[in-house]
């Protein structure tokens, strides 16, 4: 029995959205993993070390993604329990959101970024705090500074979050985050040569008009399903 109520394709495009919007991923987060890298003394950086506290740092930044999924998603079985054509527009919602999300893979719509605008008042009560927390030199430190970045604004996690909503299931909506923050990780922490074959497989426009192509079927189906059942 699968406690989530999730099959693997909807966890296999939360992933996809989140290694292909890697690029995106780097902008908002790279800087704060070389910041992390350079904040820990010289006589500190063993590489060992180091990647400690890279993985310390995304796993409390994904460990946020999932508790904001499962808030989300849990708002969302209060809405929905309401009637069954709130039902049915959570998951039309569900649906939008992977064609939009599929838009922005493929480089055809960017319209998902605007709505970073949105966390930007909590944002400027939780910075003050993360950086109060550098440099990061211990474990429990980078894990708490994730876990505050992983409330920055940004469109790709928000629009994540409203396909959580539309499940309506928080341990759905907390799977679906975690998929997508796992996707997410072999673009911020590839180094060197590893990143740049990755950012070129990420940006060939053949490997992002596929998997567009395929999260927009995906969503289809799951729209008409959504319907049927009605």
């Amino acid at each position: 029995m699968n406690p989530t109520g999730l099959d693997l394709p909807p966890l296999a495009a939360a992933f996809v959205f989140g290694l292909l919007g890697g690029a995106h991923c780097i902008g908002m987060c790279g800087g704060i993993m070389s910041a992390l890298s350079f904040a820990v003394p010289p006589s500190m950086r063993h590489p060992l070390r180091l990647t400690g506290l890279l993985l310390g740092y995304n796993l409390g930044r994904i460990g946020s993604y999932i508790v904001a999924g499962g808030l989300v998603a849990g708002l969302g079985t209060l809405i929905g329990g309401l009637s069954g054509g709130v039902r049915l527009a959570l998951s039309t919602l569900s649906a939008v959101m992977l064609i939009l999300m599929a838009l922005y893979i493929a480089n055809w719509w960017k319209g998902l970024l605007r709505v970073e605008a949105l966390g930007r008042r909590l944002w400027r009560h939780l910075e003050p705090v993360g950086r109060r927390l550098m440099p990061v030199v211990t474990l429990p430190r980078a894990v708490a500074l994730g876990a505050i970045w992983g409330w920055l604004p940004c469109g790709l996690v928000y629009s994540m979050l409203a396909w959580s909503l539309a499940t309506a299931e928080p341990l759905a909506g907390g799977a679906l985050m975690a998929a997508f923050g796992l996707g997410t990780l072999p673009a911020l922490l590839a180094t060197g040569l590893a990143a740049r074959s990755l950012g070129q497989l990420i940006r060939h426009p053949a490997t992002r008009t596929l998997a567009a192509t395929l999260i927009i079927a995906f969503a289809l189906w799951q729209l008409a399903n959504a319907w049927r059942l009605m």
